[in-house]
């Protein structure tokens, strides 16, 4: 297989089925293996003559025939004169084995109906699987996905993050829906998506049924709630956790911010807008943010609208200087959003509810399964303190 990529290019160039081309290769490859494995056991060379003074010699070989993706390979499994060789390289009747059940799954969660599966599976196997086969297969999918959205929540949350993004899913027509993601992050400072779910729009009456929801499975104390100006979410998100604080998205003002004003003042007007919450304190940041609509607000009207009289803009700058990053904006969810955008890009539109359900669980495992044992950025320097809020936070509500 020396010139491996030398072929594959010719191949290409002329045309030529690459899929058979990987199955000669692929068959090549492990009937060498196959080969090296009973030279190794039988401890010489084939040319060698050493191995028939030793009572055990070659002994011919038998046809094996392994289904792969890329079609059938006919295997040459060798044989020793005593029977005594096992090969390890094929596992003894996995022609099609446990691992195509795994292979179901699989696609299952990455959004591909049962019947594309069975589709997919007649082409690269040559046998006939009907939906139902595959969905009952599937069903531990299925399973999986509703012990997420009902397992027990840890019962303290330093901050929740609160954002939608919009998918294209089929009803009755193709329709983009807001995909409702809560991304929380505790007080040893491990990240975790408590839970998405899938609504037309996004409001916040949405969010509010999300935090009962959540409530419900445990979670009790948040302290901090991040996200942007949605008509309504404070008050739902404080009305469900009464003791926790809000902090509109920075990110988000700036967008507005620069949307509110002419092209060519975009430039100063952002420059000077960062001063407002990029200082040390809350009381410096009101004062800066006083300047800043002394010296636009003439022009630009809404600018005063926009940040005048709001109690949620400074709200980060009551937790430690080191983590103030994450929590000033939305970024960890509107990052989540992003990502998870990318990864399921391939799949331009849903066929069903469902299908989107386990595409976007598969990312939120692979997310939950990366990050709930990472401390994020900051939090592991300010444990003491961020523990004191929480016992502050439960000894409020044991008061109240």
């Amino acid at each position: 297989m020396e010139n491996f990529n030398t072929e594959l290019i010719q191949i290409l160039a002329k045309g030529l089925d690459i899929n058979e081309f990987f199955r000669q290769k692929l068959e090549l490859a492990i009937n060498d293996l196959l080969k090296s494995e009973l030279t190794v056991f039988l401890n010489y060379e084939k040319w060698e003559y050493k191995g028939y003074g030793s009572g055990n010699s070659r002994n011919g070989f038998y046809h094996r025939t392994l289904k792969t993706e890329y079609g059938n390979l006919d295997l040459q499994i060798p044989r020793d004169r005593r029977g005594e060789f096992k090969q390890q390289t094929i596992k003894a009747y996995s022609r099609n084995s446990e691992n195509l059940e795994n292979m179901i799954i699989t696609l299952y969660k990455k959004g591909i109906t049962t019947r594309e599966i069975a589709e997919l599976l007649e082409k690269m196997y040559g046998s006939n699987y009907s939906p139902q086969s595959i969905s009952n297969l599937s069903k531990v999918m299925t399973e999986e996905i509703k012990a997420y959205h009902e397992r027990t929540l840890k019962e303290d949350f330093v901050v929740l993050y609160c954002d939608a993004t919009y998918l294209p899913v089929r009803r009755d027509s193709v329709s983009k829906e807001a995909l409702h993601v809560i991304i929380g992050i505790d007080k040893n400072g491990n990240k975790e998506v408590l839970d998405y779910s899938l609504f037309p729009e996004e409001s916040s009456s949405n969010y509010k049924e999300m935090l009962i929801n959540l409530k419900s499975r445990g979670l009790v104390n948040v302290s901090l709630i991040v996200s942007d100006a949605l008509v309504g979410l404070k008050e739902a998100a404080t009305e469900i956790y009464p003791k926790a604080k809000h902090q509109t998205c920075w990110t988000h003002l700036m967008r507005n911010i620069e949307n509110r004003v002419r092209a060519k003042d975009k430039s100063e007007v952002a420059e000077d807008a960062k001063t407002i919450y990029r200082t040390e304190n809350k009381e410096k940041a009101e004062e800066n943010l006083k300047e800043f609509l002394r010296k636009w607000s003439k022009k630009y009207p809404k600018l005063k609208k926009l940040l005048e009289g709001k109690d949620n803009l400074f709200t980060f700058m009551s937790y430690p200087r080191q983590i103030r990053k994450s929590l000033y904006t939305n970024n960890i969810c509107e990052n989540f959003n992003k990502n998870l955008k990318k990864k399921i890009k391939p799949k331009i539109q849903f066929p069903n509810e469902d299908s989107l359900d386990k595409s976007v669980y598969t990312y939120v495992s692979e997310y939950n399964a990366k990050f709930t044992d990472r401390v994020h950025i900051g939090f592991g320097q300010v444990r003491y303190e961020l523990e004191k809020k929480i016992e502050e936070l439960k000894s409020s509500s044991t008061r109240n």
